[in-house]
């Protein structure tokens, strides 16, 4: 039962990054689009992602709970040396969602929209980036629990080169596969746009990838030995890359399902790679030492417990939110004008 808990563990991660990663995606693109376009933009983007905008994050609390309850040391760990991002992604969260909700659904439009959407599209941008950072901070080994003063402890743990970096490839790969969803959501006329988009973002991302490696270097992660020291992982990058020679191809005709399909394949493989180089390990701290998801867990009764309630949960839930998903998609797009 403990790898069913933690094979929900990692897809509650691949899925929160796919879907939420799309919706902070979505506010990324905002930003960066100009005021002309800006109304036919906010339109796509609230039939696309304005019915389950909320219904995204319940894989991000899913991965919280299992970390707390079947993992309560790695939980501990994280929640006290990476504090500060951590607030700051959960303060992102929820500035996001309540801007969002409050510039469509405000009954009064004044001043206050311009408060409303600055708040959205710059937690769009700061929240992925906190994310990559904590993601980027765990795996690091800046980690220090022996530290004996603040900074060490609470700031330079997440505060360096390698977890920016992965901090800004995250918010690349979040505009990206905004903009690869948004393409099949467009109208015919308007798709261009997002193509276009798709292409710009992919090159940041790969230009951002390409930082990652830097820092790494500097920082001596051993993100080389991680990708191409295994063959999973060296798999994975080969068949990610491949799928990124086959969207690039495909992009052009604006095929929305299959670039959605290569984009999420690559974004899987990605995250694959990586994981699969230092598993069960989840945590890499200071000095070599680890928190493995093997050697941590609770009491062989609550990872039961926790198993059978994560399997019959997903019955539940899953197909719900399949329909959520069909229910809304045969909406037609101008119910979402703004």
């Amino acid at each position: 039962m403990l790898y069913v808990v933690i094979a929900f563990l990692f897809l509650g991660i691949l899925l929160y990054f796919l879907l939420g990663g799309a919706d902070f995606g979505a506010g990324i693109i905002e930003l960066f689009t100009h005021r002309r376009n800006i109304r036919k933009t906010r339109t796509t983007m609230y039939h696309a992602i304005g019915p389950i905008w909320e219904a995204n994050h319940m894989w991000l609390i899913i991965a919280i709970v299992i970390l707390f309850v079947g993992f309560p040391k790695i939980y501990a760990t994280m929640s006290v040396y990476l504090h500060i991002p951590l607030v700051l992604l959960l303060i992102g969260i929820i500035a996001r969602g309540t801007a969002f909700v409050f510039r469509h659904y405000d009954a009064v439009v004044d001043e206050m929209q311009v408060v409303y959407n600055n708040i959205f599209v710059y937690s769009s941008f700061l929240t992925p980036l906190f994310l990559g950072i904590i993601a980027g901070s765990a795996v690091s080994g800046h980690i220090d629990v022996q530290a004996d003063n603040f900074l060490d402890a609470y700031v330079f743990s997440w505060l360096h080169w390698f977890s920016v970096a992965v901090g800004f490839f995250t918010v690349a790969l979040c505009g990206f596969l905004a903009a690869i969803y948004l393409i099949g959501e467009a109208e015919e006329q308007d798709r261009r746009r997002f193509v276009e988009k798709a292409l710009i973002l992919n090159i940041v991302a790969v230009v951002c990838g390409a930082l990652v490696f830097v820092a790494a270097q500097v920082e001596g992660v051993p993100l080389l030995e991680w990708l191409f020291g295994n063959a999973v992982s060296f798999t994975a990058i080969v068949l990610a890359t491949l799928s990124l020679a086959l969207l690039w191809f495909l992009l052009g005709r604006g095929q929305g399902k299959v670039l959605r399909v290569l984009a999420g394949f690559q974004v899987t493989m990605i995250l694959l790679a990586i994981g699969w180089a230092h598993f069960p390990d989840f945590i890499l701290l200071r000095g070599g030492d680890h928190l493995s998801l093997l050697e941590t867990q609770a009491p062989a009764a609550t990872i039961t417990a926790l198993g059978w309630a994560l399997v019959l949960g997903s019955v539940f839930i899953l197909p719900a939110l399949f329909y959520l998903f069909y229910s809304f998609q045969t909406k037609p797009i101008h119910d979402y004008e703004v």
